[in-house]
């Protein structure tokens, strides 16, 4: 839990809204291990040699027009120092391959209009976005050029159930 809110800090201050994390370790970790029942928020971490570089927090959503469930991604953030090394693009392609595998229907978020120009993310996204239906499969294809290994890795902190 310390390096999921030491991101969050770094995202606020990224956003510049420093003062304004309210959350602390005690929270994120009832959101994503809830003591009964099964969690509404989600985590997925990339690691760079140990230390966590990158965070996706993520919620399902439900579709009345699809009659499915999807995902709502709430936060992605990529610690500064490890911009453009994959992570970001490997958090979305994990993200869709969750829909993909979960028969999931879509995959959503927005970009702040004035998120850095020069990230490749940025870029090609735009804001807002959505990944629908057999998209997903071929979002997690595309941006899955993050390669998993010694020095790098995702995990989900819980992403339990369907």
């Amino acid at each position: 839990m310390p390096e999921i809110l030491r991101l969050v800090q770094a995202l606020a201050e990224y956003e510049q809204e420093p003062d304004a994390v309210e959350a602390e370790q005690k929270d994120f970790a009832q959101a994503l291990f809830p003591d009964s029942g099964s969690p509404a928020t989600h985590a997925l971490t990339a690691e760079r040699h140990g230390t966590v570089i990158g965070l996706a927090i993520w919620y399902v959503t439900f579709s009345t027009w699809t009659g499915r469930n999807g995902i709502w991604l709430e936060d992605l953030f990529v610690d500064p120092a490890h911009r453009g090394s994959g992570a970001g693009r490997a958090l979305l392609a994990r993200l869709a391959q969750i829909c993909f595998e979960r028969g999931w229907r879509r995959l959503e978020w927005w970009v702040l209009k004035w998120t850095n120009p020069r990230s490749p993310s940025t870029v090609h996204l735009g804001q807002p976005h959505r990944v629908n239906g057999k998209r997903t499969a071929s979002t997690a294809k595309r941006f899955s050029n993050w390669a998993p290994g010694p020095s790098n890795s995702l995990s989900e902190a819980c992403c339990s159930g369907s």
